[in-house]
């Protein structure tokens, strides 16, 4: 991570001024460090706010993620660390939204494939059929 931007993808670089970090106190048990010092990072990223993302780019990751893309992190007893891991988590949270899935082709069960099912079905119905009482 460099001081200005923050690379997600190939072609997108989100600005750092545009990731909002909150901070508050850890939740837990812990002793006087943890009592007085808000080492909780919460980040937030606005997405239709954005200049980073392309119109597509935010109607994609609004549709996958929503409007507000948000990250907690209060791992670390260090709050520069949990602000880099709040980040990583956005980004990585992004990443996932902007990725493009492939489309699905149909495929065709094989003949064997067929074959095979139908035969287990002639197969189950001939023991529920010795499950029933004989014809008189």
């Amino acid at each position: 991570m460099d001081g200005d931007s923050i690379p997600v993808t190939r072609s997108v670089a989100v600005p750092l001024s545009e990731i909002e970090l909150r901070f508050s106190r850890s939740s837990g048990p812990g002793g006087q460090h943890a009592q007085k010092s808000e080492t909780r990072v919460e980040a937030l990223f606005d997405v239709e706010a954005s200049s980073a993302l392309s119109p597509a780019q935010k109607r994609r990751v609004i549709d996958r993620a929503g409007t507000v893309i948000k990250a907690v992190a209060q791992d670390e007893r260090s709050q520069t660390r949990n602000r880099e891991l709040a980040v990583e988590r956005v980004v990585a949270r992004l990443q996932e939204a902007l990725r493009v899935r492939p489309a699905r082709r149909a495929t065709k069960p094989t003949a064997a494939a067929a074959r095979r099912r139908l035969d287990d079905k002639r197969r189950r119905g001939a023991v529920k059929r010795l499950r029933q009482p004989p014809d008189d």
